[in-house]
């Protein structure tokens, strides 16, 4: 159970860092944001499939391949159902413009929240449902990914709320509440993997697919709207890289 614990307690404290360092740094420019989130991305891809689709396809052997496709498919139906409910996260910063009719008339502020929570909870999730598996190395591997990620996401989301005229004190506890809600996301996908064997390589899987669709769907593309996708590309590979080495040291 520590070990959850600890897992949760670090994926909140990067967040919270990220959030911090956002109140000091307002904006990044492109260049360097997209140089980190392509790292991130490159670390998040590592996470999905050396510490959740790969451990996933182990635990189901040969005969249950039908289980992680079911998962990896699954996860991401589930991440792109979320799109069709909320905007994209790094769309809704106001660095890009994106509409969604059946939203026009939700509070920008709002759905920028939910957006961000309802894409904290699978986070979370897929670093819980690791802790379940006899060996935990690759759980680890997932949630450093996921902390290294959640840095500059904390980051991204200060500015707009302190831009749309969010207090400084109400913008840090909505961060601390997203924060929280990852931790919940931690425990979800703990107890989820726990209920049964059959059920732990689909909920992998399921982790997986989704960390799969947020790097395809959400990152990758953001990193390379702004000209710098040479840089976010370097950056991807080596992110890749280095969760590989730490997934091999841990």
């Amino acid at each position: 159970m520590s070990q959850i614990w600890i897992s949760a307690a670090g994926l909140s404290l990067a967040t919270i860092i990220g959030s911090l360092v956002g109140f000091v740094i307002h904006e990044l420019p492109h260049k360097w944001n997209d140089t980190v989130l392509g790292f991130c991305a490159g670390v998040m891809l590592a996470a999905s499939t050396i510490g959740l689709i790969i451990p996933a396809a182990e635990s189901a052997g040969l005969a249950g391949w039908w289980l992680v496709l079911a998962g990896v498919i699954c996860g991401m139906l589930f991440l792109n159902l979320l799109d069709l409910v909320v905007p994209h996260l790094h769309r809704i910063t106001g660095l890009d413009t994106e509409a969604h009719e059946h939203n026009a008339s939700v509070n920008r502020i709002l759905l920028f929240v939910m957006a961000i929570a309802l894409h904290k909870l699978p986070e979370g999730m897929a670093a819980g449902v690791g802790f379940n598996a006899a060996e935990t190395s690759d759980a680890w591997a997932v949630t450093i990914g996921i902390a290294l990620q959640n840095i500059p996401e904390g980051m991204v989301v200060i500015a707009p709320l302190l831009l749309a005229g969010v207090s400084r004190l109400r913008t840090l506890v909505i961060s601390l509440a997203i924060a929280l809600l990852e931790v919940a996301g931690v425990w979800i996908g703990y107890g989820m993997g726990a209920i049964s064997e059959v059920l732990l390589p689909v909920m992998l899987a399921f982790a997986g697919g989704a960390m799969l669709y947020v790097v395809s769907d959400e990152m990758i593309p953001e990193t390379h709207a702004h000209g710098y996708q040479k840089m976010a590309t370097y950056a991807l590979i080596m992110g890749f890289v280095v969760l590989l080495y730490l997934e091999m040291l841990f």
